[in-house]
């Protein structure tokens, strides 16, 4: 697989863009991380979101695989444990994850180790 990080970094843009349009908020963000597998995250911020949770979709730099997380990574068990506590709204999620997937993107759930 080759690994294009100028077509990578203008489809983050286009995210970031995009939940900033979807969401009426300005999203911070960082990217191409060094030495991660991780090319960037986009934060919803919590004002932006139903619940006050602020929304992180962390991008891979393999292929288009964007995970979704609420809070911080690790803050919760998983992404549908935000949500059963209530700190995640489904609205809000589906907005994301529309985004995801007209963008060309895979969501992917945030699943936390249980051995933790």
């Amino acid at each position: 697989m080759n690994y294009d990080r100028a077509a990578t970094r203008l489809a983050f843009g286009g995210l970031v863009r995009r939940l900033e349009t979807d969401l009426g908020a300005q999203c911070e963000f960082e990217q191409d991380t060094q030495d991660s597998s991780e090319y960037g995250r986009a934060r919803v911020p919590a004002e932006a979101t139903v619940c006050g949770t602020r929304i992180v979709v962390c991008v891979s730099t393999f292929g288009s695989l964007a995970e979704l997380r609420a809070a911080n990574p690790g803050a919760y068990f998983g992404t549908d444990d935000a949500r059963e506590e209530g700190a995640l709204d489904p609205a809000d999620l589906a907005t994301v994850e529309q985004a995801l997937a007209e963008l060309g993107y895979v969501s992917v759930p945030e699943v936390a180790d249980s051995r933790k």
